[in-house]
Protein backbone atom coordinates (compact mmCIF):
# COMPACT_ATOMS: atom_id res chain seq x y z
CA UNK A 1 0.00 0.00 0.00
CA UNK A 2 1.19 3.49 -0.75
CA UNK A 3 1.49 6.08 2.00
CA UNK A 4 -1.22 8.72 1.80
CA UNK A 5 1.25 11.58 2.21
CA UNK A 6 3.43 10.28 -0.62
CA UNK A 7 0.49 10.27 -3.02
CA UNK A 8 -0.83 13.62 -1.78
CA UNK A 9 2.56 15.29 -2.39
CA UNK A 10 2.82 14.10 -6.00
CA UNK A 11 -0.56 13.03 -7.34
CA UNK A 12 0.30 13.70 -11.01
CA UNK A 13 3.37 11.43 -10.84
CA UNK A 14 1.37 8.60 -9.26
CA UNK A 15 -1.38 8.99 -11.85
CA UNK A 16 1.15 8.92 -14.69
CA UNK A 17 3.02 5.81 -13.48
CA UNK A 18 -0.13 3.93 -12.51
CA UNK A 19 -1.55 4.61 -15.97
CA UNK A 20 1.38 2.61 -17.37
CA UNK A 21 -0.10 -0.47 -15.77
CA UNK A 22 -3.66 0.27 -16.84
CA UNK A 23 -4.87 1.81 -13.59
CA UNK A 24 -6.71 5.10 -13.84
CA UNK A 25 -6.13 7.14 -10.70
CA UNK A 26 -8.95 9.69 -10.34
CA UNK A 27 -6.87 12.76 -9.48
CA UNK A 28 -9.88 15.02 -8.87
CA UNK A 29 -11.56 12.52 -6.53
CA UNK A 30 -8.32 11.86 -4.64
CA UNK A 31 -7.64 15.59 -4.32
CA UNK A 32 -11.10 16.13 -2.88
CA UNK A 33 -10.63 13.21 -0.49
CA UNK A 34 -7.27 14.51 0.72
CA UNK A 35 -8.74 18.01 1.28
CA UNK A 36 -11.68 16.58 3.21
CA UNK A 37 -9.31 14.41 5.27
CA UNK A 38 -7.14 17.44 6.06
CA UNK A 39 -10.17 19.56 6.98
CA UNK A 40 -11.64 16.94 9.30
CA UNK A 41 -8.23 16.28 10.88
CA UNK A 42 -7.68 19.99 11.50
CA UNK A 43 -11.16 20.28 13.05
CA UNK A 44 -10.37 17.50 15.54
CA UNK A 45 -6.96 18.99 16.37
CA UNK A 46 -8.48 22.45 16.98
CA UNK A 47 -11.21 21.10 19.26
CA UNK A 48 -8.72 19.03 21.27
CA UNK A 49 -6.48 22.08 21.62
CA UNK A 50 -9.46 24.19 22.74
CA UNK A 51 -10.48 21.49 25.21
CA UNK A 52 -7.04 21.46 26.82
CA UNK A 53 -6.73 25.23 26.88
CA UNK A 54 -10.23 25.72 28.30
CA UNK A 55 -9.67 23.06 30.95
CA UNK A 56 -6.49 24.84 32.07
CA UNK A 57 -8.29 28.20 32.22
CA UNK A 58 -11.17 26.69 34.17
CA UNK A 59 -8.71 25.23 36.70
CA UNK A 60 -7.25 28.70 37.26
CA UNK A 61 -10.56 30.52 37.66
CA UNK A 62 -11.86 27.88 40.06
CA UNK A 63 -9.49 29.32 42.65
CA UNK A 64 -11.14 32.73 42.37
CA UNK A 65 -14.60 34.21 42.83
CA UNK A 66 -15.33 35.24 39.22
CA UNK A 67 -18.63 33.41 38.71
CA UNK A 68 -19.12 34.96 35.27
CA UNK A 69 -15.81 33.59 33.99
CA UNK A 70 -16.66 30.18 35.45
CA UNK A 71 -20.01 30.17 33.68
CA UNK A 72 -18.49 31.17 30.35
CA UNK A 73 -15.83 28.49 30.57
CA UNK A 74 -18.37 25.85 31.61
CA UNK A 75 -20.43 26.73 28.55
CA UNK A 76 -17.36 26.46 26.31
CA UNK A 77 -16.43 23.09 27.84
CA UNK A 78 -19.96 21.81 27.25
CA UNK A 79 -19.84 22.89 23.61
CA UNK A 80 -16.46 21.25 23.05
CA UNK A 81 -17.57 18.04 24.75
CA UNK A 82 -20.59 18.00 22.42
CA UNK A 83 -18.70 18.82 19.22
CA UNK A 84 -15.50 16.80 19.67
CA UNK A 85 -17.03 13.30 19.45
CA UNK A 86 -18.94 14.33 16.34
CA UNK A 87 -15.76 15.72 14.77
CA UNK A 88 -13.81 12.57 15.68
CA UNK A 89 -16.53 10.40 14.15
CA UNK A 90 -16.48 12.48 10.97
CA UNK A 91 -12.69 12.18 10.79
CA UNK A 92 -12.80 8.43 11.37
CA UNK A 93 -15.31 8.08 8.54
CA UNK A 94 -13.21 10.00 6.01
CA UNK A 95 -10.05 8.24 7.23
CA UNK A 96 -11.68 4.86 6.54
CA UNK A 97 -12.69 6.04 3.07
CA UNK A 98 -9.11 7.13 2.38
CA UNK A 99 -7.64 3.84 3.62
CA UNK A 100 -10.12 1.89 1.50
CA UNK A 101 -9.21 3.92 -1.58
CA UNK A 102 -5.50 3.30 -0.96
CA UNK A 103 -6.11 -0.46 -0.61
CA UNK A 104 -7.27 -0.64 -4.25
CA UNK A 105 -4.30 1.22 -5.75
CA UNK A 106 -1.66 -1.17 -7.18
CA UNK A 107 2.08 -0.86 -6.74
CA UNK A 108 4.10 1.48 -8.94
CA UNK A 109 6.13 -0.29 -11.63
CA UNK A 110 9.91 -0.06 -11.40
CA UNK A 111 11.36 2.36 -13.95
CA UNK A 112 13.00 -0.51 -15.88
CA UNK A 113 9.78 -2.49 -16.39
CA UNK A 114 8.73 -2.66 -20.08
CA UNK A 115 5.65 -0.59 -20.85
CA UNK A 116 2.70 -2.43 -22.37
CA UNK A 117 -0.95 -3.36 -21.96
CA UNK A 118 -0.73 -7.16 -21.84
CA UNK A 119 1.51 -10.21 -22.27
CA UNK A 120 2.21 -9.28 -25.89
CA UNK A 121 4.56 -6.59 -24.56
CA UNK A 122 6.51 -8.87 -22.22
CA UNK A 123 10.23 -9.08 -22.99
CA UNK A 124 12.10 -12.37 -23.21
CA UNK A 125 15.38 -12.25 -21.29
CA UNK A 126 16.92 -15.68 -21.85
CA UNK A 127 16.21 -19.23 -22.95
CA UNK A 128 17.70 -22.54 -21.68
CA UNK A 129 17.54 -26.01 -23.24
CA UNK A 130 18.91 -29.21 -21.66
CA UNK A 131 22.33 -30.32 -22.94
CA UNK A 132 22.63 -27.04 -24.83
CA UNK A 133 22.46 -24.48 -22.03
CA UNK A 134 21.48 -20.89 -22.75
CA UNK A 135 20.51 -20.39 -26.38
CA UNK A 136 19.17 -17.64 -28.58
CA UNK A 137 15.59 -16.46 -28.15
CA UNK A 138 14.64 -17.94 -31.53
CA UNK A 139 15.67 -21.50 -30.60
CA UNK A 140 13.07 -24.08 -29.53
CA UNK A 141 13.61 -27.65 -28.36
CA UNK A 142 13.92 -30.21 -31.13
CA UNK A 143 10.66 -32.00 -31.87
CA UNK A 144 10.63 -35.73 -31.11
CA UNK A 145 10.53 -38.27 -33.94
CA UNK A 146 7.04 -39.29 -32.87
CA UNK A 147 3.89 -37.26 -32.22
CA UNK A 148 4.09 -36.19 -28.54
CA UNK A 149 1.11 -36.95 -26.31
CA UNK A 150 -0.28 -34.35 -23.94
CA UNK A 151 0.05 -34.80 -20.18
CA UNK A 152 -3.56 -35.93 -19.72
CA UNK A 153 -3.19 -38.78 -22.19
CA UNK A 154 0.13 -39.78 -20.65
CA UNK A 155 -1.10 -39.34 -17.10
CA UNK A 156 -4.23 -41.40 -17.66
CA UNK A 157 -2.03 -44.49 -18.10
CA UNK A 158 0.21 -43.55 -15.14
CA UNK A 159 -2.48 -43.02 -12.49
CA UNK A 160 -3.99 -39.59 -13.21
CA UNK A 161 -7.78 -39.86 -12.87
CA UNK A 162 -9.54 -36.59 -13.79
CA UNK A 163 -12.93 -38.34 -14.11
CA UNK A 164 -12.88 -39.59 -10.52
CA UNK A 165 -11.87 -36.16 -9.23
CA UNK A 166 -14.68 -34.49 -11.17
CA UNK A 167 -17.20 -36.96 -9.74
CA UNK A 168 -16.03 -36.15 -6.21
CA UNK A 169 -15.40 -32.43 -6.40
CA UNK A 170 -16.39 -31.02 -9.77
CA UNK A 171 -14.12 -29.71 -12.50
CA UNK A 172 -10.56 -28.44 -11.98
CA UNK A 173 -9.54 -31.07 -9.42
CA UNK A 174 -7.27 -34.08 -9.84
CA UNK A 175 -6.98 -37.55 -8.31
CA UNK A 176 -3.63 -39.35 -8.59
CA UNK A 177 -2.63 -42.87 -7.63
CA UNK A 178 0.45 -45.01 -8.07
CA UNK A 179 3.49 -43.78 -10.04
CA UNK A 180 2.17 -40.32 -10.85
CA UNK A 181 1.23 -39.64 -7.21
CA UNK A 182 4.71 -40.76 -6.15
CA UNK A 183 6.32 -38.46 -8.73
CA UNK A 184 4.15 -35.53 -7.59
CA UNK A 185 5.17 -36.04 -3.96
CA UNK A 186 8.84 -36.52 -4.86
CA UNK A 187 8.92 -33.25 -6.83
CA UNK A 188 7.81 -31.24 -3.79
CA UNK A 189 10.36 -32.99 -1.58
CA UNK A 190 13.10 -32.42 -4.16
CA UNK A 191 12.35 -28.69 -4.43
CA UNK A 192 12.34 -28.22 -0.66
CA UNK A 193 15.63 -30.06 -0.31
CA UNK A 194 17.34 -27.94 -2.97
CA UNK A 195 16.10 -24.66 -1.52
CA UNK A 196 16.98 -25.51 2.07
CA UNK A 197 20.24 -27.41 1.53
CA UNK A 198 21.66 -25.41 -1.38
CA UNK A 199 19.94 -22.02 -1.51
CA UNK A 200 19.80 -21.13 2.18
CA UNK A 201 16.06 -21.01 2.86
CA UNK A 202 14.44 -22.02 6.14
CA UNK A 203 11.66 -24.56 5.65
CA UNK A 204 8.28 -23.64 7.14
CA UNK A 205 4.99 -25.39 7.73
CA UNK A 206 2.14 -22.87 7.59
CA UNK A 207 -1.62 -22.68 8.06
CA UNK A 208 -3.63 -23.35 4.91
CA UNK A 209 -6.40 -21.02 6.09
CA UNK A 210 -5.88 -17.38 7.13
CA UNK A 211 -7.80 -14.37 8.36
CA UNK A 212 -8.66 -11.47 6.08
CA UNK A 213 -5.97 -9.30 7.71
CA UNK A 214 -3.21 -11.57 6.34
CA UNK A 215 -4.62 -11.25 2.82
CA UNK A 216 -4.88 -7.48 3.27
CA UNK A 217 -1.19 -7.45 4.18
CA UNK A 218 -0.01 -9.10 0.98
CA UNK A 219 -2.52 -7.40 -1.32
CA UNK A 220 -5.00 -10.16 -2.23
CA UNK A 221 -7.77 -8.36 -0.33
CA UNK A 222 -9.88 -6.42 -0.82
CA UNK A 223 -9.46 -6.38 -4.61
CA UNK A 224 -9.32 -10.12 -5.36
CA UNK A 225 -11.83 -11.64 -2.97
CA UNK A 226 -13.68 -13.38 -5.82
CA UNK A 227 -10.53 -15.33 -6.67
CA UNK A 228 -10.45 -17.09 -3.29
CA UNK A 229 -12.37 -19.75 -1.41
CA UNK A 230 -14.04 -18.21 1.62
CA UNK A 231 -14.80 -20.27 4.74
CA UNK A 232 -17.56 -19.00 7.04
CA UNK A 233 -18.30 -20.48 10.45
CA UNK A 234 -20.71 -19.43 13.13
CA UNK A 235 -19.22 -17.28 15.86
CA UNK A 236 -16.13 -15.99 14.08
CA UNK A 237 -15.03 -13.84 11.16
CA UNK A 238 -14.67 -15.42 7.74
CA UNK A 239 -11.37 -17.04 6.80
CA UNK A 240 -9.85 -17.92 3.43
CA UNK A 241 -8.00 -20.90 1.99
CA UNK A 242 -4.59 -19.66 0.90
CA UNK A 243 -4.05 -19.11 -2.85
CA UNK A 244 -0.28 -19.24 -2.24
CA UNK A 245 2.13 -19.79 0.67
CA UNK A 246 3.37 -16.24 0.03
CA UNK A 247 0.60 -15.09 2.37
CA UNK A 248 1.51 -16.93 5.60
CA UNK A 249 5.26 -16.71 4.89
CA UNK A 250 5.27 -12.95 4.29
CA UNK A 251 2.86 -12.30 7.17
CA UNK A 252 5.20 -14.13 9.55
CA UNK A 253 6.92 -10.74 10.03
CA UNK A 254 3.74 -8.61 10.05
CA UNK A 255 3.76 -5.84 12.64
CA UNK A 256 7.42 -6.36 13.53
CA UNK A 257 10.34 -3.97 13.88
CA UNK A 258 13.29 -5.92 12.52
CA UNK A 259 16.95 -5.26 13.18
CA UNK A 260 19.41 -4.96 10.31
CA UNK A 261 21.20 -8.10 11.47
CA UNK A 262 17.92 -10.07 11.14
CA UNK A 263 17.98 -9.66 7.36
CA UNK A 264 17.79 -11.24 4.90
CA UNK A 265 15.04 -13.61 6.02
CA UNK A 266 14.67 -16.46 3.51
CA UNK A 267 11.67 -18.76 3.92
CA UNK A 268 10.28 -21.64 1.86
CA UNK A 269 7.18 -23.82 2.19
CA UNK A 270 5.33 -26.51 0.30
CA UNK A 271 1.56 -26.06 0.54
CA UNK A 272 -1.60 -26.80 -1.35
CA UNK A 273 -3.00 -23.65 -2.94
CA UNK A 274 -6.67 -22.91 -3.56
CA UNK A 275 -7.97 -20.56 -6.25
CA UNK A 276 -11.51 -20.14 -7.51
CA UNK A 277 -10.17 -19.10 -10.94
CA UNK A 278 -12.90 -16.47 -11.23
CA UNK A 279 -13.02 -15.10 -14.75
CA UNK A 280 -11.06 -18.00 -16.26
CA UNK A 281 -14.03 -19.97 -17.62
CA UNK A 282 -13.04 -21.91 -20.70
CA UNK A 283 -9.29 -21.48 -20.14
CA UNK A 284 -7.09 -24.56 -19.66
CA UNK A 285 -10.01 -26.77 -18.73
CA UNK A 286 -8.15 -29.93 -19.71
CA UNK A 287 -5.73 -31.43 -17.22
CA UNK A 288 -3.55 -29.95 -14.48
CA UNK A 289 -2.62 -26.51 -15.82
CA UNK A 290 -5.34 -24.44 -14.11
CA UNK A 291 -6.75 -26.15 -11.02
CA UNK A 292 -8.82 -25.05 -8.03
CA UNK A 293 -6.41 -27.02 -5.83
CA UNK A 294 -2.73 -27.41 -6.66
CA UNK A 295 0.62 -27.66 -4.86
CA UNK A 296 3.44 -25.16 -4.97
CA UNK A 297 6.80 -24.65 -3.31
CA UNK A 298 7.02 -20.94 -2.50
CA UNK A 299 10.08 -18.83 -1.72
CA UNK A 300 9.87 -15.56 0.23
CA UNK A 301 12.63 -13.13 1.12
CA UNK A 302 12.45 -10.18 3.53
CA UNK A 303 15.38 -7.85 2.83
CA UNK A 304 16.69 -4.35 3.39
CA UNK A 305 15.58 -1.87 0.70
CA UNK A 306 19.07 -1.56 -0.79
CA UNK A 307 19.29 -5.32 -1.40
CA UNK A 308 15.92 -6.13 -2.95
CA UNK A 309 16.84 -6.10 -6.64
CA UNK A 310 19.92 -8.20 -5.95
CA UNK A 311 17.62 -10.60 -4.09
CA UNK A 312 15.22 -10.66 -7.06
CA UNK A 313 17.97 -11.85 -9.40
CA UNK A 314 19.05 -14.41 -6.79
CA UNK A 315 15.54 -15.81 -6.45
CA UNK A 316 15.19 -16.00 -10.22
CA UNK A 317 18.38 -18.05 -10.26
CA UNK A 318 17.00 -20.37 -7.57
CA UNK A 319 13.87 -21.09 -9.61
CA UNK A 320 15.97 -21.58 -12.77
CA UNK A 321 18.19 -24.04 -10.90
CA UNK A 322 15.19 -26.26 -10.16
CA UNK A 323 14.18 -26.36 -13.83
CA UNK A 324 17.73 -27.07 -14.94
CA UNK A 325 18.04 -29.97 -12.49
CA UNK A 326 14.75 -31.32 -13.85
CA UNK A 327 16.16 -30.99 -17.38
CA UNK A 328 13.24 -28.88 -18.56
CA UNK A 329 13.55 -26.34 -21.39
CA UNK A 330 12.40 -22.91 -20.25
CA UNK A 331 12.62 -19.22 -20.95
CA UNK A 332 12.76 -16.15 -18.68
CA UNK A 333 10.36 -13.30 -19.44
CA UNK A 334 10.25 -9.85 -17.86
CA UNK A 335 6.61 -8.83 -17.48
CA UNK A 336 5.41 -5.50 -18.81
CA UNK A 337 3.54 -2.91 -16.77
CA UNK A 338 0.10 -4.15 -17.85
CA UNK A 339 0.77 -7.83 -17.06
CA UNK A 340 2.24 -7.61 -13.54
CA UNK A 341 0.44 -8.62 -10.37
CA UNK A 342 -1.19 -6.05 -8.10
CA UNK A 343 1.58 -5.93 -5.47
CA UNK A 344 4.61 -6.26 -7.75
CA UNK A 345 7.06 -3.54 -8.77
CA UNK A 346 8.92 -5.95 -11.07
CA UNK A 347 8.24 -9.56 -12.08
CA UNK A 348 10.02 -12.31 -13.97
CA UNK A 349 8.05 -15.28 -15.29
CA UNK A 350 9.65 -18.61 -16.08
CA UNK A 351 7.85 -20.45 -18.88
CA UNK A 352 8.48 -24.12 -19.58
CA UNK A 353 8.18 -25.75 -23.01
CA UNK A 354 5.10 -27.94 -23.61
CA UNK A 355 5.70 -30.20 -26.66
CA UNK A 356 2.06 -31.20 -27.12
CA UNK A 357 1.05 -27.54 -27.42
CA UNK A 358 4.25 -26.42 -29.14
CA UNK A 359 4.40 -23.41 -26.83
CA UNK A 360 5.73 -22.04 -23.54
CA UNK A 361 3.62 -22.10 -20.35
CA UNK A 362 4.26 -20.28 -17.06
CA UNK A 363 5.68 -22.44 -14.29
CA UNK A 364 7.11 -19.81 -11.92
CA UNK A 365 6.72 -16.12 -11.18
CA UNK A 366 9.28 -14.17 -9.13
CA UNK A 367 8.43 -10.65 -7.92
CA UNK A 368 9.89 -7.75 -5.98
CA UNK A 369 7.12 -5.91 -4.13
CA UNK A 370 9.53 -3.32 -2.68
CA UNK A 371 7.86 -1.71 0.39
CA UNK A 372 4.27 -2.14 -0.88
CA UNK A 373 3.41 -5.15 1.31
CA UNK A 374 5.54 -3.94 4.22
CA UNK A 375 3.50 -0.74 4.41
CA UNK A 376 0.28 -2.77 4.53
CA UNK A 377 1.70 -5.14 7.18
CA UNK A 378 3.55 -2.42 9.15
CA UNK A 379 6.86 -4.29 8.96
CA UNK A 380 9.92 -2.11 9.37
CA UNK A 381 13.68 -2.19 9.84
CA UNK A 382 15.72 0.09 12.09
CA UNK A 383 19.14 1.16 10.87
CA UNK A 384 21.20 3.69 12.86
CA UNK A 385 18.10 4.64 14.81
CA UNK A 386 15.99 5.37 11.71
CA UNK A 387 13.10 3.06 10.79
CA UNK A 388 11.90 2.31 7.26
CA UNK A 389 9.73 -0.37 5.61
CA UNK A 390 11.51 -3.56 4.60
CA UNK A 391 11.24 -4.91 1.06
CA UNK A 392 9.46 -8.21 0.38
CA UNK A 393 9.92 -10.65 -2.48
CA UNK A 394 8.15 -13.86 -3.43
CA UNK A 395 8.55 -16.52 -6.06
CA UNK A 396 7.41 -19.99 -7.06
CA UNK A 397 10.16 -22.47 -6.57
CA UNK A 398 8.23 -23.99 -8.44
CA UNK A 399 4.60 -24.99 -9.11
CA UNK A 400 4.56 -28.75 -8.44
CA UNK A 401 1.68 -29.70 -10.74
CA UNK A 402 3.07 -27.76 -13.67
CA UNK A 403 6.52 -29.28 -13.11
CA UNK A 404 4.84 -32.70 -13.20
CA UNK A 405 3.10 -31.78 -16.47
CA UNK A 406 6.38 -30.55 -17.96
CA UNK A 407 8.23 -33.76 -17.00
CA UNK A 408 5.52 -35.95 -18.50
CA UNK A 409 5.55 -34.05 -21.76
CA UNK A 410 9.28 -33.37 -22.14
CA UNK A 411 10.57 -36.74 -20.92
CA UNK A 412 8.00 -39.01 -22.55
CA UNK A 413 9.04 -41.87 -24.83
CA UNK A 414 7.34 -43.28 -27.88
CA UNK A 415 5.63 -46.05 -25.89
CA UNK A 416 4.07 -43.68 -23.32
CA UNK A 417 6.68 -44.27 -20.61
CA UNK A 418 8.35 -41.30 -18.90
CA UNK A 419 12.05 -40.91 -18.17
CA UNK A 420 12.75 -39.53 -14.69
CA UNK A 421 15.44 -36.82 -14.52
CA UNK A 422 18.70 -37.95 -12.90
CA UNK A 423 18.34 -35.43 -10.05
CA UNK A 424 15.06 -37.03 -8.97
CA UNK A 425 16.44 -40.55 -9.31
CA UNK A 426 19.46 -39.79 -7.12
CA UNK A 427 17.74 -37.63 -4.51
CA UNK A 428 14.28 -39.21 -4.28
CA UNK A 429 15.03 -42.88 -5.05
CA UNK A 430 12.69 -42.96 -8.03
CA UNK A 431 13.05 -45.45 -10.87
CA UNK A 432 14.63 -44.20 -14.06
CA UNK A 433 11.52 -44.99 -16.05
CA UNK A 434 7.86 -45.01 -15.05
CA UNK A 435 5.72 -47.05 -17.39
CA UNK A 436 1.98 -47.26 -18.04
CA UNK A 437 0.09 -49.46 -15.57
Amino acid sequence: MHKANDIRKDLPMYAERLALRGYGLDVAAMTALFLEHKDKSRRVENLRSQRNETAAQFKRVMAGDDSTAKSVLQSQIFTIQRDLPQAEAAFDAVNQRLEKALMFIPNLPHASVPVGEDEASNVEVSRWIPRRGYVGCDVVPAAPAYSPKDHVTLGDRLGLDMTLATRMSGSRFAFMRGPIATLHRALAQFMLDVHTQTNGYVECYTPYMVDASALMGTGQLPKFEDDMFKVERAGRAAQYLIPTAEIPLTNSVAGQMLAAEDLPIKLVAHTPCFRSEAGSAGRDTRGLIRQHQFDKVEMVQIVSPSESYKALEEMLGHAEHILQLLELPYRVVRLCTGDMGFSAAMTYDLEVWMPSQNTWREISSVSNCEDFQANRMNTRIKVDGVSAPVHTLNGSGVAVGRALVAILENHQTADGSVRIPDALVSRCFLPRIISPQ
